[in-house]
């Protein structure tokens, strides 16, 4: 159990997430990366948290359930393929996401009030992502713009919740929603 750790996030749609795992089928066949995300493990995360104590994992429910209540629902749109690392040989494949202020500022409050409660968060520029692989395998260079051209998803989906997630590294899929909190317009708590 010590390798258990929970982060917050945004969930996909299951109608989104069996869409970008169509495609995943499809590019898997000619892009060796060494793993290709399950898609029920498909999110965009706005908040790692780590190792959590009992005490904290209450802490952070209330102060979410809080932030939650101050945002309405809203919609975000699927945008291109992007990595991060090395371009031809990259770390992370992900499915970006049009850019949306609504989003952007649910992330800050969800970070701001984690950073409350007393988490170290990582300080890099959010850049909201849906990881589909991770670590490149292939014997040649990866290139972006081949994968585009079979095709990319495209879609939207409205953002309803923040789910509190842990990781299960023996299972697939291994992200377990613990907690869900609607946001405002929803009903309470589940």
């Amino acid at each position: 159990m010590g390798n258990t750790h929970y982060f917050l996030a945004v969930p996909l749609t299951s109608e989104v997430k069996e869409q970008l795992a169509k495609w995943q089928k499809t590019v898997a066949l000619h892009f060796p990366f060494r793993t290709w995300v399950h898609q029920e493990d498909y999110h965009i995360t706005l908040a790692f948290l780590g190792a959590v104590s009992p005490k904290q994992l209450e802490a952070v429910r209330k102060a979410i359930c809080k932030v939650a209540n101050t945002h309405a629902p809203f919609t975000l749109s699927l945008a291109t393929l992007r990595t991060f690392g090395n371009p031809i040989a990259p770390r992370i494949l992900w499915q970006g996401v049009e850019k949306e202020e609504k989003l952007m500022v649910l992330q800050r409050d969800v970070y701001t009030a984690c950073v409350e409660i007393g988490f170290s968060l990582d300080k890099r520029p959010f850049i909201p992502h849906i990881t589909v692989a991770r670590k490149w395998r292939g014997d040649d260079e990866f290139r972006l713009e081949e994968m585009r051209k079979m095709g990319e998803s495209r879609g939207s989906f409205e953002v309803r919740h923040v789910v509190l997630y842990q990781t299960h590294l023996d299972r697939t899929p291994k992200y377990e929603a613990i907690a869900l909190f609607p946001l405002l317009g929803e009903k309470g708590e589940r």
